[in-house]
C-alpha cells in the first residue's frame, strides 16, 4: 500500500530534484522514494549494531576496559 508524504525541500534541493526528474523521465515522487529507500537500507545496519551492543551490555557481554587498552596500544 503507497501512503503520502509531505516533505520541505530548500530551493536548490527542489530544482535539482526537477531536473533529475527530466533528465531521467521519472517523476519527483520515484526518485524521492528510491533516494530514502537508499538511505534506509545504507543507514539501517547502525540500528541493528546500537540494539545489539545494548543487548550485549544488558546481559553483560562486555569487554574489560583493560583488554580494549591493550588492544589499542597495539595499534599506536
Amino acid at each position: 500500500m503507497k501512503e503520502v508524504m509531505t516533505i520541505r525541500l530548500d530551493s536548490e534541493t527542489k530544482n535539482k530534484l526537477e531536473e533529475l526528474a527530466k533528465a531521467t523521465a521519472r517523476s519527483k515522487s520515484y526518485l524521492a522514494t528510491e533516494a530514502i529507500r537508499d538511505y534506509i537500507q545504507i543507514n539501517e545496519w547502525q540500528i541493528r549494531a546500537i540494539r545489539e551492543g545494548i543487548r550485549q551490555a544488558d546481559a553483560g557481554e562486555l569487554i574489560p576496559h583493560e583488554e580494549i587498552v591493550e588492544k589499542w596500544e597495539k595499534f599506536q
